[in-house]
């Protein structure tokens, strides 16, 4: 098994496989995706044959990710801890649901690629809106400055002048 492809006939052969790898930062699985890695990504999966002919890959992803805070737009750096389970069928199987962890493939292939079956898992597992604190103050709207270091003088009324006529409405 070469990094992460599934060696098919090893598994047939044996009934199930082990994969142990560290994927180095600059690995072009994440291209595309916003996900940035503080380090090295630890995978750990184990491949085996389902009763019905199904390919069942699970295991455990872990690495320390790179986001920004939401509110202030910080660096923050997250342990994420993720267990994998995906399920790959053959494409001539019929009535076959499209479903979260199903994943399909050609019969005919020597390797399964499980490269974008675990770069969608982990996708969908990361938060997209990380806070660096629950007391986050933020930016100010107007001037940008951190109001979690600095206090601006910008004043409290950051009323949109557009509005002024619907709050004169309600004034009435």
């Amino acid at each position: 098994m070469t990094i992460l492809r599934l060696d098919l006939a090893s598994l047939y052969r044996e009934g199930s496989v082990e994969l142990s790898t560290r994927l180095p930062v600059a690995t072009t699985l994440w291209d595309g995706t916003c996900i940035e890695w503080e380090g090295p990504v630890e995978v750990e999966l184990s491949a085996s044959i389902a009763g019905s002919g199904e390919i069942v890959v699970s295991g455990l992803i872990e690495g320390r990710l790179k986001q920004d805070c939401r509110r202030c737009l910080q660096s923050v750096v997250s342990a994420i801890e993720h267990e994998l389970m995906m399920v790959f069928v053959s494409n001539d199987t019929e009535e076959v649901e499209d479903d979260d962890g199903i994943y399909l493939f050609d019969q005919g292939i020597e390797e399964l690629d499980l490269r974008a079956a675990i770069r969608e898992e982990v996708v969908f597992e990361v938060d997209p809106y990380v806070i660096c604190s629950p007391d986050c103050e933020g930016l100010c709207p107007r001037c940008g400055i951190n109001w979690n270091k600095d206090v601006c003088n910008c004043g409290e009324d950051h009323t949109d002048p557009r509005w002024e006529a619907l709050r004169v409405l309600k004034e009435k």
